[in-house]
């Protein structure tokens, strides 16, 4: 088994080491700052990050920077993991394509397999959300098309997955800017960028929605990593959700991560999840 949900004990993740990131001008965040950022600073950033993962008691695997693949750091992206394997993605912007061979790679080394391709349609693993082992939802931003959530739904269907589509508008990028599902019955979201179906879903599995405003998803005030055991990793600037979460019983982790959310992600898109039990 690989990937059994997306809030139990997390085992083992993909990273990339932000060495060549540049804030390319290709969401709404990395817009608002100039091309160059810190390297040294976002080199301790994603050390702390790592420290985080092993103090946990997670085991990390990475695969090495490229100039040719700046973004790379944003891991998650290159697909989404399930019990049986994962499925490979397929970027919208030419700056990314690179990511796709080389995650492809690094995960045959790996020896994690391929079950479903996406070849026709757009798909990135921000846009991928479990809600329990069965149900995934499936953002439709601006990264995830129509064609590619169909490709994905018929792919995993003999396996016995459930794929709900999640529109929302283009500027909120993924899914997971704008919702995340920290523990069992607790997420983290903007409500204002969810459907009703979602949000009738949400209530349905009683899944309490801890309220941001807007502005928080340019903030990466959503994008938090659930570790299991009711722990979860976000960004010591996001205090009132910390608050919040510390009060539903939860143990939040903080991370004083800055300089590479300039590039448009945090803790959740720099993680892509190999085992969780």
């Amino acid at each position: 088994m690989y990937v059994k949900n997306g809030t139990g004990v997390l085992k083992r993740v993909l990273l990339s080491k932000p060495q060549y990131l540049k804030a390319a001008p290709i969401n709404e965040i990395a817009r608002k700052w100039a091309p160059e950022l810190d390297v040294e600073k976002m080199l301790h950033e994603h050390e702390l990050v790592v420290k985080a993962y092993h103090d946990a008691g997670v085991e990390t695997e990475f695969l090495e920077p490229d100039a040719n693949r700046p973004n790379s750091v944003f891991a998650r992206d290159f697909g989404g993991c399930v019990r049986e394997g994962y499925i490979l993605g397929r970027f919208r912007e030419p700056l990314r394509f690179q990511e796709h061979t080389d995650y492809e790679q690094r995960m045959k080394e790996l020896g994690v397999p391929v079950i479903v391709e996406v070849r026709e349609g757009l798909f990135e693993g921000g846009d991928f959300m479990f809600l329990d082992e069965h149900t995934i939802a499936l953002g439709m931003f601006a990264r995830t098309d129509k064609k590619g959530f169909e490709e994905i739904k018929a792919g995993l269907a003999p396996y016995g997955y459930e794929v709900l589509p999640v529109p929302g508008p283009e500027a909120y990028l993924h899914l997971d800017m704008c919702f995340n599902l920290v523990d069992d019955h607790i997420a983290v979201a903007y409500p204002g960028a969810l459907t009703e179906d979602f949000k009738q879903e949400l209530a349905k599995r009683e899944i309490e929605i801890v309220p941001v405003p807007e502005e928080a998803i340019f903030a990466h005030g959503c994008n938090l990593q659930a570790i299991g055991d009711h722990r979860v990793l976000s960004l010591a600037r996001n205090t009132r959700v910390n608050e919040e979460l510390r009060k539903r019983g939860m143990t939040v982790i903080e991370l004083p991560v800055t300089e590479i959310l300039k590039a448009g992600g945090g803790p959740h898109c720099m993680t892509f999840p190999l085992v969780r039990i």
